[in-house]
């Protein structure tokens, strides 16, 4: 069984939420626009860790479920309501996962992550090939929901998927997806049933992404399929995942808190480096940090993968 949430995490989750949804009664632009940046981050993050960071199996591909989501948004834009198009974007990216995740969950290690960013990339020059066909090169997004919505909506897609990691962690599902990445033949000797417990981990950490990238297209007002599907959007996310650490909520919050601090400042100060410096901070949380601030703040934390 999952157990409770404890009584204190739970206010401070709850807390913090609730200050969070107050900013744009604040009335300042750029203090909700990075708040909307920090919860997709978080979204994004915790819902890799659901696979990645309990399974070990490293994926560069997120990129192709956010985009799908984005593909979606822009697909149903004035057709649908735009809410409604949010959690069916999410269901396409869920869809798809579930389609390709029974053949490529077979392989793992360096070939997973390969594959993972070759789907990425097929996807992306598969639409881009469509909507050339379609005599569409980018699709505009007119009329969309004022940020401080998009940013609420942004803020439970966060809250939603911290608390899916949270309940993933301790219940026996996520039991079992630990004890895949140890040992994945061990793990179905003693009677886990690995190949449906990855694939659901799969499916399941694809909803959230999807949705997150429909709102985006729509804080973004247009659709541009090298940038829903940019492999950048990918990179970050597994950086945030390594420099947080853990296989809980705890470190996609620190991991990406981190990153967008520090996008922040580099963006303002340095945007020539800001690549070399986020690679930097990659190998050296790799070589010498490898369980990331989770460890280095909390201490003892859940073993990782290698």
């Amino acid at each position: 069984m999952t157990p409770p949430i404890p009584t204190r995490a739970a206010l401070i989750f709850v807390g913090v939420i609730a200050v969070a949804a107050l900013l744009p009664k604040l009335g300042n632009e750029y203090l909700v626009a990075v708040a909307l940046s920090f919860a997709m981050w978080v979204a994004l993050a915790q819902s890799w860790t659901v696979l990645c960071g309990m399974t070990g199996y490293g994926s560069f591909g997120h990129a192709a479920f956010y985009g799908i989501g984005a593909y979606v948004q822009a697909l149903a834009w004035g057709v649908v309501s735009p809410w409604l198009s949010v959690p069916l974007a999410g269901i396409a990216s869920c869809l798809f996962a579930l389609v390709v995740g029974y053949p490529a969950l077979k392989v793992r290690g360096p070939y997973f992550v390969m594959l993972t960013f070759g789907l990425a990339e097929f996807m992306k020059y598969s639409i881009i090939g469509v909507e050339a066909r379609l005599g569409q090169f980018s699709r505009l997004i007119i009329g969309a929901p004022s940020p401080n919505e998009l940013f609420l909506v942004m803020l439970g897609l966060a809250a939603a998927a911290t608390l899916i990691t949270f309940v993933v962690a301790g219940s026996r599902f996520g039991y079992g997806l630990r004890a895949i990445r140890e040992d994945e033949q061990a793990a179905e000797t003693v009677g886990i049933p690995v190949a449906r417990y990855k694939l659901i981990a799969f499916g399941l950490s694809t909803f959230i992404p999807g949705m997150v990238g429909a709102v985006m297209a729509m804080r973004l007002s247009y659709f541009e399929p090298s940038q829903a599907f940019d492999p950048l959007i990918s990179f970050n996310i597994v950086l945030m995942a390594m420099i947080g650490g853990s296989d809980d909520a705890r470190g996609p919050l620190l991991g990406a808190l981190f990153f967008v601090g520090l996008s922040e400042l580099l963006w303002a100060r340095a945007p020539q480096v800001y690549m070399i410096v986020l690679g930097a901070l990659l190998i050296i949380f790799v070589l010498f940090a490898p369980q990331g601030l989770a460890k280095l703040l909390f201490g003892k934390t859940r073993p990782r993968a290698s």
